[in-house]
C-alpha cells in the first residue's frame, strides 16, 4: 500500500502549522507520520514548534520546494519513503510556495510507485485575501486554484469578512470544498473528507453548486506572463540572537520594525530566549502574538519585500 501524501498549503501565516496540529490529534492516529516542513529562508520556526510535539520531521532549506524540484526536493521525498516507509506524509510548503509545483514534484516518474496525494488543503486568511490576492496574486491564486479544499481561517475573528472571501475563493476554484466555520466546530476527518461533501453539508463546507469536488490540476502563470519564483519575488533575513527578550521589550521592537524598518515586513517568527523560557513570536501586518512555549530557540525569520538586513538584524541584536 502507497504512502498517502497530504499537502497543506497557505500564504504567509495562514495557520499551516495550527492545521497540522489540529489534523495530528484528531485524525492521524497510531500511525506512522512523517512532516516535510519548508520556510522560505535558513531556519525553520514551525520545524522547531512540531517537533516539540514529537513528530519527525524532515526539513529542508535551501530554499522553496519549487525552486529545488528538479533535484533536491524529489530526491529527498524518495530516500524519506524508502527509509521511514510512512503511513501518511504532511507536506507544509512554504506561505510562498506554489502549491503547483509540490504536485509536479509528486507525480515524478520516481515518486508514483511509492506515493500518492491523497488531499490538498489550502488556508486562506479572511482578513487578507483581498490585499493578497491585489498584491501577490501569482502566489496567492496558485495555491487556491490547484486545492481541492479551501479551508478559511480567523472566521471567528472577522466574521464580516467571510463572504467576501468566499467569493474570492468562489471564483478563483469553483470546484473547490470550501470550510468557513471556525476550527473548533470542525473536526479533522470532515477537512480531510472536503473534497467528497456537498453544498449544504453539515460539516460546515460548501462544495460548487451541490456537485462533488475531484482533484484538479492548474498551470497559472501571473498576468505579466511570467512563471516566477519566490526568491525572485520575497526577500528573507534569518537572524540568530542570544539576547533575551521580555514581552514587552520584543513588543516594542517588533512595533519599531512595523512603523519604521524600510521595505514592506510581511511575516515574521521566530523562537528567542524570555526571562524565564522560550517566546514564540507570531507577527502579521497589524497583528502581533507572542506566547511562552516549550521548544526552544534562538532565531528568528523575517519574509518581505525590499528589506534591509543590517537594519532588522540590529533591530533584534543578533546576526544574519
Amino acid at each position: 500500500m502507497s504512502t498517502q501524501i497530504f499537502v497543506i498549503s497557505g500564504f504567509l501565516g495562514a495557520g499551516k502549522t495550527t492545521l497540522i496540529q489540529k489534523l495530528l490529534k484528531e485524525s492521524f492516529h497510531n500511525e506512522k507520520i512523517v512532516l516535510i516542513e519548508n520556510d522560505f529562508g535558513d531556519i525553520s520556526v514551525d520545524a522547531a514548534l512540531l517537533k516539540s510535539g514529537g513528530i519527525e520531521v524532515r526539513e529542508m532549506n535551501s530554499g522553496c520546494i519549487c525552486c529545488s524540484l528538479s533535484g533536491d526536493f524529489i530526491k529527498a521525498l524518495k530516500e524519506l519513503l524508502n527509509r521511514f516507509q510512512p503511513d501518511k506524509i504532511i507536506i507544509e510548503p512554504s506561505g510562498v510556495g506554489k502549491l503547483s509545483d509540490i504536485m509536479k514534484a509528486c507525480s515524478d516518474p520516481r515518486i508514483l510507485p511509492l506515493a500518492e496525494v491523497k488531499a490538498k488543503i489550502t488556508i486562506a486568511d479572511v482578513k487578507r485575501c483581498k490585499m493578497y490576492l491585489d498584491n501577490f496574486g501569482e502566489f496567492f491564486e496558485d495555491q487556491i486554484k490547484n486545492a481541492d479544499t479551501v479551508l478559511l481561517s480567523r472566521t471567528d475573528e472577522f466574521p464580516d469578512k467571510i463572504n467576501a472571501a468566499r467569493e474570492i475563493i468562489k471564483e478563483l476554484n469553483p470546484h473547490a470544498a470550501i470550510f468557513s466555520k471556525p476550527w473548533d466546530q470542525i473536526n479533522g476527518a470532515q477537512i480531510l473528507q472536503g473534497h467528497v461533501h456537498t453544498n449544504g453539508c453539515k460539516c460546515g463546507c460548501h462544495g460548487a453548486h451541490g456537485h462533488l469536488n475531484h482533484q484538479h490540476s492548474h498551470d497559472h502563470n501571473c498576468s505579466c506572463g511570467h512563471n516566477h519564483a519566490a526568491e525572485d519575488v520575497f526577500d528573507t533575513v534569518t537572524i540568530r540572537t542570544n539576547q533575551v527578550f521580555s514581552m514587552e521589550d520584543l513588543k516594542s521592537r517588533v512595533s519599531t520594525m512595523e512603523k519604521g524598518s524600510e521595505g514592506t515586513v510581511l511575516r515574521a517568527k521566530g523562537i528567542v530566549r524570555g526571562p524565564a523560557g522560550y517566546i514564540n513570536l507570531q507577527y502579521l501586518p497589524g497583528d502581533i502574538k507572542m506566547t511562552e512555549c516549550a521548544a526552544k530557540g534562538d532565531m528568528l525569520c523575517i519574509i518581505g519585500r525590499d528589506l534591509n538586513r543590517q537594519e532588522l538584524c540590529t533591530l533584534f541584536g543578533g546576526e544574519q
